[in-house]
C-alpha cells in the first residue's frame, strides 16, 4: 500500500527491489470490497510488492481482514479513524477537510518505526483503490532516487494533468488549471518516493490542519524535495500510466423493499 513517502543520491532500484504501497480504505462504502478486489488483482502482477492498507475505522473490519488474507499478497493491515470534525457533512465536502491524511500519516509512521534500523530498499506509492493502473507504472517507479513524477488522467477537470518537462529532462512547472502555482500541482497518484528519503526526513508528514484543498501533496513533498529534484518518468511525462477513473456510486433505490435482498450478504 501504499512501505504506505528521502537527501543524498540513492542507488537506482532494480526489478528485484520492493515497491511498498499505501492504501487508504474508507469505511461504509457499498463498493469497498469490489474496489479492493480490483486493486488486489492488479497488485498480484507486481513483483516484490508490500501493500499497507489503512482502514478509516475504530478497528480493523472482518471484510478487509478476510480479503487481504485471501489475496496471498504481502501486506500490513492498520487502522485509524478520522475524527468526526474532519468528516463529510451532508452531501458536500469541505475542501479544508484533509481526506485520508491521518491514514497516510499512520503509514509513514509505521514505515519509520519498521525500517529505522534497516537498509532495505523500497519505493513508496500512495495508490487509491478507485484508480486504474498500468503495470508499466510500477516498473517505472522502481528506479526512483528521490521523488519520481508522471501524468495522471481524468483529474482537475482535464483529460490529464502533468508535470512540465524541458528538453534537458527537468521538471520546470505544471500542466494544471486548478491553482497551477501550487508548489507541487500534482495528484496523489502522480508521484512515488524513495523509502530512504522518507527515513532521512522524519519531520515530513502530510499536514492535517491549515492546508487548503489541493495542497496535501505539496504539504509533504515540500518537506522532501525541490522542483529541481523531481525525476520525470513515463517517457518524460508523455505517457499516461494511471487513470483517476473512480467507481460509479451504485443506485440502490430498491433496497427499501422489505426482504428483497439479504442485508447480511457481504458485497
Amino acid at each position: 500500500m501504499k512501505a504506505p513517502r528521502a537527501g543524498g543520491r540513492l542507488v537506482v532500484r532494480t526489478p528485484k527491489n520492493t515497491v511498498p504501497q499505501i492504501r487508504t480504505s474508507w469505511k461504509c462504502r457499498p463498493v469497498q470490497k469490489a474496489e479492493l478486489t480490483r486493486i488486489a488483482n492488479t497488485f498480484l502482477h507486481v513483483p516484490n510488492l508490500h501493500w499497507i492498507l489503512i482502514e478509516d475505522s475504530q478497528r480493523r473490519t472482518p471484510l478487509v481482514t478476510s480479503l487481504l488474507r485471501e489475496t496471498g499478497l504481502n501486506y500490513t493491515h492498520l487502522n485509524v479513524e478520522t475524527p468526526k470534525n474532519f468528516k463529510v457533512r451532508g452531501d458536500t465536502r469541505d475542501p479544508r477537510i484533509p481526506r485520508g491524511t491521518m491514514q497516510r500519516n499512520l503509514a509513514l509512521r509505521w514505515l519509520r518505526e519498521t525500517f529505522k534500523n534497516n537498509s532495505q530498499p523500497g519505493i513508496v506509492y500512495f495508490a487509491d483503490d478507485d484508480n486504474s493502473y498500468s503495470l508499466e507504472l510500477f516498473e517505472e517507479m522502481r528506479s526512483t532516487r528521490k521523488v519520481s513524477v508522471w501524468p495522471v488522467a481524468f483529474v482537475g477537470g482535464l483529460r490529464y494533468e502533468s508535470p512540465k518537462v524541458n528538453a534537458a529532462g527537468k521538471v520546470y512547472g505544471w500542466k494544471a488549471v486548478f491553482d497551477p502555482h501550487r508548489p507541487f500541482a500534482i495528484d496523489m497518484a502522480g508521484f512515488a518516493i524513495n523509502l530512504k528519503l522518507i527515513l532521512s526526513k522524519p519531520q515530513a508528514y502530510f499536514k492535517l490542519r491549515g492546508v487548503k484543498g489541493g495542497y496535501q501533496e505539496s504539504s509533504l513533498l515540500r518537506e522532501l524535495v525541490t522542483l529541481n529534484d523531481l525525476e520525470p518518468k513515463a517517457a518524460n511525462c508523455t505517457k499516461i500510466l494511471v487513470w483517476h477513473t473512480r467507481t460509479e456510486k451504485p443506485v440502490l433505490v430498491n433496497e427499501g423493499k422489505k426482504g428483497f435482498t439479504d442485508p447480511n450478504m457481504e458485497i
